[in-house]
């Protein structure tokens, strides 16, 4: 099961408190080639993960930029799948490479829909200035998308608050961290959101975004199909505004 837990507050009251926390589990196939997240050879505006498989190649299912657009996708469960249907994560990459906003990108995909398998795609403009927008769309869901108030999210292989039970379990624990956040180290933060969620899962994915913008992207990843070895990465920036530079640390 893909999930994606989420808070946002667009405009955090007190200084250590963080705009966007994500904690995401990608469920895949684990013969399913993909890179680990890294900013992208032909844009290092992105940050994400890459699908490798032929015919896939390019798509993602999370992923952010430098510029403060955020993108995450789910599967959603239907008991058959369209052979010939469009790669499900191009929505993500086109999101990321795009310059128009969240809102107005799912809707131009609401009316795409029907040449996809069912998903689930989230998509955030994350501005310091103007203040952060998350919107949702499921093309198994409403005609269309929404744009969501501030607040705690679930999403799995069901349309986003679906109340299944590993993701109402999940979310309790992922609420219990983030209520914890403001008074724990981000490294400390980051380890709780990890054990929230299934480290069976072939990737574990920790965004946080606090106040001023600076974007934390922790993925911990399964080597070579094997549950005992981990890699973890974590990539720093902060949202650059226009025209300015952004320097990234990698740990």
């Amino acid at each position: 099961m893909c999930i994606i837990f989420f808070k946002f507050d667009p405009r955090p009251v007190s200084k250590n408190a963080y705009r966007l926390i994500l904690a995401a589990n990608r469920d895949e196939a684990y013969h399913r080639p993909s890179k680990l997240a890294d900013f992208w050879e032909n844009n290092s505006e992105i940050l994400s993960g890459l699908d490798m498989e032929e015919g896939k190649a390019g798509g993602t299912w999370l992923g952010i930029s430098t510029r403060g657009k955020l993108g995450a996708l789910t599967n959603y469960l239907q008991p058959r799948q369209e052979p010939d249907a469009r790669g499900r994560g191009e929505l993500v990459s086109h999101f990321l490479t795009s310059d128009m906003d969240s809102l107005s990108y799912l809707k131009k995909v609401s009316t795409e829909g029907h040449l996809y398998n069912g998903f689930n795609l989230i998509a955030a403009d994350l501005s310091t200035a103007k203040g952060d927008v998350v919107c949702y769309y499921g093309n198994r869901g409403q005609p269309e998308p929404v744009v969501l108030t501030p607040g705690t999210y679930g999403l799995s292989n069901a349309l986003l608050e679906t109340p299944w039970k590993k993701l109402c379990f999940g979310k309790q624990l992922f609420t219990e961290a983030v209520e914890r956040s403001e008074s724990l180290p981000k490294d400390t933060l980051v380890t709780q959101l990890l054990e929230v969620l299934n480290n069976e899962e072939a990737t574990n994915t920790i965004i946080l975004v606090d106040a001023d913008g600076h974007v934390t992207f922790t993925e911990r990843s399964m080597l070579d199909k094997d549950t005992s070895r981990w890699e973890t990465n974590t990539y720093e920036f902060t949202l650059q505004k226009t025209g300015d530079p952004v320097f990234v640390c990698v740990q």
